[in-house]
């Protein structure tokens, strides 16, 4: 159940038109009151032959008259609206239930608390079957105001109690960093257009989609005027950008001007402060050696960075940090993967948006590894090999279990519900990129012997999930993997054990498929050369065995020496 509290007004009359009257697309069927302050000769237009808008609108007015007659000033903001609808599958609810959810909505938002006799006037208007208006007068009959400070998130607990109390659709509870829904205006606008999405959901998917192409806030704004998108900007007087408005081509009102919104109204982390904190973040100076080291290809480097995610997490500004980092890996890797991916890595990105951001604060410098993969997945990646795709989806389905379980931990349900519709997106991508790859290692498999002793190594190195491992319809195709490991100097045991302590087994679905990816990717390094490394380490104890020869020697002895005591005889 969703309870939408809109702007405030001062026409009590005009709001009563459209709640009587036949809506936009004829869509009010019986229009009556189902609940109000005081239902005994309430009049109802709906109900009553003799009742009139006007009468009813006087009726609710009297405390705001009152009001205005003794200070001598207008209340300018005294209407408070409130539409309260249930989930398209939730069953039919009677004008008695309407009327005992209305009661519960007007005293959570401190409209009408229970027991106080003075409170505002307000009625509830059923015009359909899945939803009602209640609107109220916000001058309660003593003549103060009501205090609706927070009002929003007290109805948005009171409509998760109602769905359980009445077994309705559980929604999860919001904590306002959530996208403004849209109109009812915008949607039959968007369906008179042919549109798809409405205009701010249209624009949300642009803006997200050109925030990895760029560095600045500046650039930001330049790619979106080069991407045909109306950009009003907001300059201080010495030119420096303050805010943003973006409009939809053909989005024109009534006298032909193109309509904008600000980015803060399109989505509550898309406002032009959070984006240049994102853009601005600085990163840090590479040391040569790191560069020397770097994976070969944004794809790989993405890999990399996903990796290392769960570590980033203890943290809770570095956590909030990284998960919105990853929702832009995520939107660069939709732009640039195989064709036959991008579209359930669109709705995978999609899906995340939401779970990008929350009411932590985000320490974005920290996030710079995930944040270059992005960008550099968007400027110079080319067309990636099926193993280094699957590799990659490995990575983000796990980046995004992790997030969920760090949502889940810090009690944030709409983000956790995000993360796990995410999750589910990308199960099915990874499911499509590794199965090429599959196929390919299925066809070489090692000999007999070589994978005995292969499913030795497993049960050595992996013992708790071994079984789970060789049962798996992947195994022989793991085997293939390890034995060509083993043929470029890798110690397959050593292998195993590396790939199952970057994440757990006990949740994935394959086991033996989660260590395909992982052990392919991990693998490509170069084997290292023990042997130099053994040499580089006797060659720097010997160093360091003469540094103290030479420095004891320097130090005076405690007890002389034969020629000491000699000379000293002498003397």
């Amino acid at each position: 159940m969703i309870a939408a509290i809109k702007a405030t007004g001062t026409k009590t009359r005009g709001l009563l038109a459209y709640l009587y009257g036949p809506g936009r697309h004829d869509e009010h069927l019986d229009p009556h009151i189902v609940a109000a302050f005081a239902m005994l000769a309430m009049p109802d237009p709906g109900r009553s032959e003799n009742a009139t808008l006007t009468e009813l609108g006087h009726y609710l007015d009297e405390p705001v008259r009152l009001r205005n007659s003794e200070f001598g000033q207008q209340v300018t903001d005294h209407v408070w609206h409130c539409a309260v609808r249930a989930a398209p599958e939730d069953r039919y609810l009677s004008d008695a239930e309407w009327g005992e959810i209305a009661q519960r909505i007007v005293i959570a938002a401190g409209i009408a608390p229970e027991g106080d006799d003075l409170a505002c006037r307000w009625i509830a208007v059923r015009h359909a079957d899945d939803h009602i208006h209640i609107l109220a007068t916000t001058v309660r009959e003593d003549g103060r105001r009501p205090k609706l400070h927070d009002s929003g998130l007290r109805v948005g607990d009171a409509c998760r109690e109602i769905e359980r109390d009445y077994g309705l659709r559980q929604l999860k509870k919001g904590d306002r960093t959530g996208t403004r829904r849209p109109t009812q205006a915008e949607m039959h606008k968007a369906q008179r257009l042919g549109w798809d999405q409405t205009s701010p959901e249209w624009l949300e998917d642009r803006i997200r989609a050109a925030i990895p192409h760029v560095a600045d806030a500046e650039e930001f704004i330049a790619y979106l005027e080069a991407d045909g998108i109306p950009v009003k900007a907001r300059r201080g007087p010495s030119g420096d950008l303050l805010g943003y408005a973006v409009g939809r081509p053909g989005d024109l009102n009534s006298q032909g001007e193109q309509i904008f919104h600000p980015g803060k109204k399109i989505a509550p982390d898309l406002t032009l402060p959070k984006i240049k904190a994102r853009l601005e973040s600085a990163v840090p100076e590479e040391h040569p050696t790191a560069r020397r080291n770097r994976p070969t290809t944004p794809w790989h480097q993405a890999t990399e960075a996903l990796d290392t995610l769960h570590t980033d997490l203890a943290d809770d500004t570095h956590a909030q940090a990284h998960i919105t980092a990853l929702g832009e890996l995520l939107e660069a890797t939709a732009q640039k993967a195989p064709a036959h991916l991008r579209a359930e890595l669109h709705a995978a990105s999609k899906a995340f948006a939401r779970a990008q951001r929350s009411q932590i604060r985000a320490e974005d410098r920290t996030a710079y590894a995930l944040r270059s993969a992005a960008r550099d997945i968007v400027h110079t990646a080319t067309g990636p090999d099926g193993s280094v795709v699957a590799a990659l989806m490995a990575a983000l389905v796990w980046a995004v279990i992790v997030a969920a379980r760090w949502h889940e931990a810090k009690g944030h349900a709409q983000q956790t519900e995000a993360a796990r519709q995410t999750v589910q997106h990308l199960k099915s991508v990874a499911d499509h990129a590794i199965a090429p790859v599959l196929v390919e290692l299925e066809a070489r498999p090692p000999r007999e012997q070589a994978r005995l002793t292969l499913a030795g190594d497993v049960r050595a190195a992996v013992p708790d999930q071994a079984e789970r491992i060789l049962a798996d319809p992947a195994w022989p195709a793991l085997a293939t993997v390890l034995a060509d490991a083993e043929a470029r100097g890798h110690q397959p045991h050593q292998l195993l054990k590396e790939a199952t302590a970057q994440r757990e087994l006990d949740t994935a679905r394959q086991p033996a498929r989660v260590l395909i990816t992982r052990i392919q990717h991990t693998s490509r390094n170069p084997v290292p050369n023990r042997r130099a490394e053994a040499a580089r380490s006797r060659t720097t104890m010997t160093a360091s065995i003469r540094v103290r020869q030479i420095h004891d020697s320097q130090l005076p002895s405690a007890t002389p020496t034969p020629a000491e005591q000699q000379h000293g005889q002498r003397r």
